[in-house]
This record gives C-alpha cells, structure tokens and sequence, in this order.
C-alpha cells in the first residue's frame, strides 16, 4: 500500500507538493463546483418557470457569453495586477453576487430576466478567474511538473461537475432550490479563503511604449501568428460548439426520457463529470509526448461518438454510462489542448493568450448553447446532440490533413519549441 501511495503521489500527483498549487487547486475545485451547480440550478429553475427549453438556453448563454468580451480585459488585467490579489476581488464579488441570488428565490423575485442578468454577472466573474487562475499556475510549480499542474486543475474543472451536481442532488430534491444557491455562495466563501493563503506574487509584463488597446489586443496577435496555437483554439472551438454544448439540453433530455426532472439532470451533469474526473487524473501520470499525441486523436474522434450515445439511450443506465464516456473524452481533449497551448505560450503575454483561448471557447459554447436550446424546442434535444456529434467527427477527420495540427497528433518526444511555433 505504501509503495502503491508513493507511486501515485510521484507520478499523478507532482504539483500538490507546492503549497501555493494546493491553495489554486482547492479554490478551484470550490469554484468550479459552484459554478455547474449554479447551471443545473439555474436552467431548472427557468424550465419550471418558463415550461420550455428557450430560456434555460438564454440563462446559460448570459453564464458563458462573457468569456467573450470580458476575458480580453481580464487578460490584460491578469498581466498587469497582482493575480493572487486579482482572485480574491474576483471570489469575494461572485459570493455577493450568488448571496443575492438565493435572497431573490427565497422571496419570489428570481423571474427568468432577473435570472439572466445575474448569470451575466456570475459568468463574467467565473470567466475572470478562469483566465487569472490559468496565467498564475505556471508560476506555481516548477517548469517540469506544468503538464501535472495543468492536468490536476482540468480534474478539478471537469470533476467538479460531478461534485457539484451531487452536492445539490439532495437539496433539489429533499429541501428546496434556494438552498441550493446558499450552497454555491459557501463555495466561493472557501474558495476565497484558499486564494488568500497564496503568497507567490505573479504578473506579466505589460509594454509602456503601446497603447492601452495594443496592449490589450496583444494576445489576439501572439495567437493568430503562431500557427500551431491558432490551429489548436480553432480545433477546441468546433469542440465546444458541437460537443460540450449541452447543458441546456439536460433539463429536456431528463424530463423527456427519463423523467426524472432537475435530479436526473444533476446525475446526468455528475456522470460526465465523473468520467472527466477519471481522464484528468490518468492523463496527470502521461509525461510521453507521443502517447499525448495519440491519445488526443482518440479523445477527438470519441468526443463527437459520446453525444451520439447518449441520444440514443432509453434508460437512466445507459444515459448516465454515456455520459460518463462523455466526460471522459471531452476532459480528455480539453486537458491535453490546453497543456499544448499553455507550453507554448510565454509568460509575459499568458494571461492575454489565456484570454483569447476564453474568447474563442466561450463565444462558441454560448451561441451554441442557446442554439441547441432553440432547435431543441422545434426538434429534440436528442437530435440535437447527434447533429452536433457527427459534425465534430467529421471535422476530426479532416484536420488529420492540417500540417499544423498532424505536428500534434504525431509528436516526436522532442517538446516544440516557441520559436517553431511563430509563423
């Protein structure tokens, strides 16, 4: 048992031995959990006050939509200020902003508007520290152990699914649903916490001699001249947009074929995060940059079977394994995407470039989500989800012709270097 320990802990585990990692990792773990029981919540809430899908769509659109105009800005700001000091504002107003929340659905005031306007706020914040978080990790741990880091902090985003969900099952179903955005807002009181035992002080470097806007704009610059990581957001992009779109078809899904309301949504919700939980901790031991390579072709391809699947089931068994493989594969791809764009990426523009990435994946996600929501209400949301699938399969195969991205999926073990990556 003891050897069996020692090998987890030096193979899958490396960064936590950093006391400052432990504290982000925990924050993390604490705010991501908050942020997919708020989207279970908050889209149940706007499917039983609105009896359709369309506005559980707009709830998550407004939670997703600000990755795009606000992580530029966070970005910069991320290279500019203190990114521990940034954090703290950024857990202290999200426990405000959910504390206000809970008070409006405990007096009757939470109407589908009121909803979208907070969910505005709450994904702005979220959003923000999303791309804090991702710009201060490598300066955290030491330059060998960043792909555990980074591995370890996409278990806690894709796991946190399932702990979120299974946080609020009983809430949902035993207690009442404002208690559970009382519980959200204790997460981010913990997290807050966590952030403030931080004491690495991190920051970019932001040019004097340009402009606020050129400053601003410089990671949409670094990203579109470098054709590896250009090819690699527009890659994730069709992944988000056709793959992980779902969360507003959940509440559908469980009513539809399961019957089984806001609970079997959350379970649905922790089975893909169980199975993301899962893919996040093996790729954590994987330190081959070919077998990385390898297993991001497999996580692709398998990313758009894992919707098919799950319109296909017609029993809670199936539903929930197929999101399990969902969870798997998804997690899979984004782990080792955002490993590959982080190692390429230079410290002084990273907050910047973790901006973009947000800009480009949150944009595709928000659209999408609300899409799918107003197909769904046409259609179904099982249709949807094989749409979506196929499309990304197909994308998949054609990509294997990209120079760019071949250089990705069959690596040598040689890591490439930034200058390879400038056009």
């Amino acid at each position: 048992m003891r050897v069996l320990l020692s090998t987890t802990r030096d193979r899958l585990l490396l960064a936590l031995q950093y006391q400052d990692y432990r504290n982000l990792w925990i924050a993390t773990t604490c705010s991501a959990s908050a942020a997919w029981a708020l989207i279970i919540a908050r889209g149940w809430l706007a499917f039983e006050i609105t009896d359709g899908s369309l506005w559980v769509g707009i709830v998550t659109f407004a939670a997703i939509v600000p990755r795009v105009f606000s992580t530029p800005i966070s970005g910069f700001l991320a290279d500019k200020l203190d990114r521990q000091n940034l954090l703290r504002w950024i857990f202290a107003l999200n426990m405000v902003n959910n504390s206000l929340l809970a008070l409006l659905v405990m007096s009757g005031q939470a109407g589908p508007w009121m909803l979208t306007f907070l969910a505005l706020v709450n994904g702005t914040l979220r959003a923000s520290q999303m791309t804090t978080a991702s710009a201060l990790i490598p300066n955290l741990v030491a330059k060998e152990h960043l792909m555990n880091a980074i591995a370890l902090n996409q278990a806690t985003q894709q796991g946190a699914r399932m702990a979120g969900a299974l946080a609020i099952v009983p809430l949902l179903g035993f207690v009442n649903i404002e208690s559970a955005f009382w519980l959200c807002s204790s997460f981010y009181v913990f997290g807050f916490l966590q952030v403030s035992r931080i004491k690495t002080k991190s920051t970019g470097v932001i040019d004097k001699n340009q402009s606020f806007l050129a400053n601003l704009f410089e990671g949409f610059v670094y990203v579109y001249r470098r054709p590896l990581i250009m090819s690699m957001v527009l890659l994730v992009l069709a992944h988000c947009a056709f793959t992980m779109s779902y969360e507003s078809l959940l509440p559908a899904i469980s009513e539809d074929k399961l019957d089984a309301g806001s609970v079997g949504a959350s379970f649905l919700i922790a089975g893909i995060g169980g199975g993301a939980l899962l893919s996040s901790v093996f790729l954590a031991g994987v330190r081959s940059i070919s077998i990385r390579g390898k297993l991001f072709v497999l996580f692709a391809f398998s990313s758009g079977v894992g919707p098919v699947l799950l319109a296909l089931s017609d029993n809670a068994t199936l539903s929930i394994g197929a999101t399990v493989f969902m969870g798997i594969s998804q997690a899979g791809f984004m782990t080792i995407s955002h490993t590959i764009i982080q190692s390429l990426t230079e410290d002084h523009v990273r907050g910047r470039v973790s901006g973009v990435y947000s800009v480009h994946v949150g944009g595709s996600m928000a659209v999408t989500n609300m899409a799918n929501a107003a197909i769904a209400d046409v259609f179904n949301a099982s249709a949807v989800l094989v749409a979506g699938g196929l499309a990304f399969v197909v994308i998949v195969f054609f990509s294997l012709g990209s120079g760019s991205l071949r250089k990705l999926y069959f690596p040598t073990d040689e890591p490439v270097s930034l200058g390879s990556a400038v056009d």
